[in-house]
C-alpha cells in the first residue's frame, strides 16, 4: 500500500532519492496554498512568512542536533556553503585540506581552486588503510588547517564514521567540514557529537525539499573565523532597520543570509521537514537501512548481480550500487527508466537510493523488472 503522503504515479518505483526526491503530498498542498496567497493578497501576511522562515530554522536546528537555531543559515545549496567556508577562511602559503578521493565535485571544486593560494588539497584512496577515517588521518601533518568528507558517499554509500573523525580533528587543532547532502533526512546526524565546525546540506534529496534552498550550519566560534563574500540587507544586526548606518554584520549564521530570503522554497522545505520530523528520524533510519540492507541481500542472491556498495556491517546507509555481469550499467539504467524503476548510474553501477516509505512490494517488483531484461531492447 502506497504512503498516503507519496501519491507517486501508479506506474514508478521511486529509488533515487540520493538524486531529487519527490515531494510529499503536504509539501504541493503547502507550495499552492502560498502561491493562491500571494496570488490573491501579495504580500499582506509578510510577517506570516517570516514566521515560516523562524520556524525553517528551528526544523533544521533539531535535525542536526545543534545548539540554537541562530547556528543555521539558510542558503541556495551546499556549493554556496563549501564556498563560504573556503573563500572565508584566511589561508597561508603551504596550508593544506585533506578529503577523499570520493567526493563529489561539490566538495571538491571550491578547495582546488584554492592552489592560487598556495593551498593544497589532499585527497585520500579511503580503501587505502584499516579504516577509511585512518585513511584521511595519514594525510594529516603539522600543516593540515581543515579535514572536509561526505558524511556518506554518494557514489558508494559508504558511510564515515564522523565522531571519530570528530574527535580527532579537535585533538589535532584541525576545523571539521561536513557535506551532510546525503544523511540529512536518510539517517540520524548530530552537529555536537561529531564536534563539527560546519555542516551544508542541500533540501531536495533525503530531506525532500525544494531545489534552491539547502542548509549551513557553523559553530558560533567557526563562524568567526570567516571573511564574509557576501553582502545584502538580509545579513544587517538590525535587519528591518533599512535606514541603518552606520549597521553592524549580524551576530548569528544569519550573516551568511546576503538577500531576500526564498519564500516559496521556505513553504515548501518546512513542509517536508515536518513529515520527516513527524515520524522521526530513528524510525526513518530504521527503515531506510531495513530497505538498503533488503537490497543487498536479494543482490546477493542474484548471480547475475554484482554488489559494489560494500556490506557496511559498522554504519549503513541507504545508497545501494550495483552491476550487471553481462549487461552495460547504461544499458540496464535505461530499461529501468523505461519501465518506471527511477534510479541512477553512479560508481560504475546502477544506484538504487530508497526512502523509508518506500515498500518491500515496491523493491522485489524492481528486480522483477531487472529480471525481465537481456540486454536486447
Amino acid at each position: 500500500m502506497k504512503h498516503p503522503e507519496f501519491p507517486l504515479a501508479d506506474d514508478l518505483i521511486y529509488l533515487n532519492h540520493a538524486a531529487v526526491a519527490p515531494w510529499p503530498k503536504r509539501t504541493g498542498l503547502a507550495v499552492i496554498e502560498f502561491a493562491e496567497q500571494n496570488m490573491h493578497y501579495g504580500s499582506r501576511f509578510y510577517l506570516d512568512w517570516l514566521n515560516k522562515e523562524a520556524e525553517l530554522h528551528t526544523q533544521l536546528q533539531a535535525l542536526l542536533n545543534a545548539p540554537s537555531a541562530d547556528d543555521i543559515a539558510l542558503v541556495k545549496n551546499t556549493s554556496e556553503a563549501l564556498s563560504f567556508v573556503a573563500y572565508g577562511l584566511d589561508w597561508q602559503a603551504g596550508d593544506n585540506i585533506v578529503s577523499s578521493n570520493e567526493e563529489f565535485p561539490s566538495n571538491r571544486l571550491p578547495w582546488e581552486s584554492l592552489a592560487t593560494r598556495g593551498v593544497e588539497f589532499r585527497q585520500a584512496d579511503l580503501n587505502s588503510s584499516d579504516s577509511p577515517e585512518d585513511a584521511l588521518f595519514a594525510l594529516v601533518d603539522r600543516r593540515t588547517r581543515l579535514l572536509t568528507i561526505s558524511s556518506i558517499q554518494f557514489a558508494s554509500g559508504l558511510r564515515m564514521d564522523l565522531e571519530k573523525i570528530g574527535s580527532f580533528c579537535k585533538q589535532h587543532d584541525i576545523l571539521f567540514c561536513i557535506d551532510a547532502i546525503q544523511s540529512l533526512g536518510a539517517v540520524q546526524f548530530d552537529v555536537q557529537a561529531y564536534q563539527a565546525d560546519f555542516v551544508m546540506a542541500d533540501g531536495h534529496k533525503w530531506m525532500f525539499g525544494p531545489e534552491g534552498l539547502g542548509v549551513f550550519y557553523a559553530t558560533p566560534a567557526a563562524r568567526e573565523k570567516l571573511k564574509l563574500t557576501q553582502y545584502g540587507w538580509h545579513m544587517m544586526k538590525d535587519i528591518h532597520n533599512y535606514e541603518n548606518k552606520p549597521w553592524e554584520v549580524h551576530p548569528a549564521a544569519r550573516r551568511f543570509e546576503c538577500g531576500s530570503p526564498n519564500t516559496l522554497g521556505i513553504h515548501a522545505f518546512s513542509a517536508s521537514l515536518s513529515l520527516l520530523l513527524e515520524t522521526g528520524m530513528d524510525v526513518v533510519e530504521s527503515l531506510v537501512v531495513e530497505n538498503s540492507s533488503y537490497l543487498r541481500d536479494e543482490i546477493d542472491k542474484n548471480e547475475q548481480l554484482i554488489l559494489l556498495s560494500g556490506r557496511q556491517d559498522r554504519l549503513k546507509s541507504g545508497i545501494v550500487v550495483f552491476k550487471h555481469r553481462l549487461i552495460s550499467s547504461d544499458a540496464l539504467f535505461k530499461h529501468l527508466q523505461k519501465n518506471g524503476v527511477i534510479c541512477a548510474v553512479r560508481g560504475g553501477g546502477i544506484r538504487f537510493s530508497p526512502h523509508f516509505y518506500n515498500t518491500r512490494e515496491e523493491i522485489a517488483k524492481a528486480f522483477e523488472v531487472l529480471a525481465a531484461f537481456n540486454g536486447v531492447n
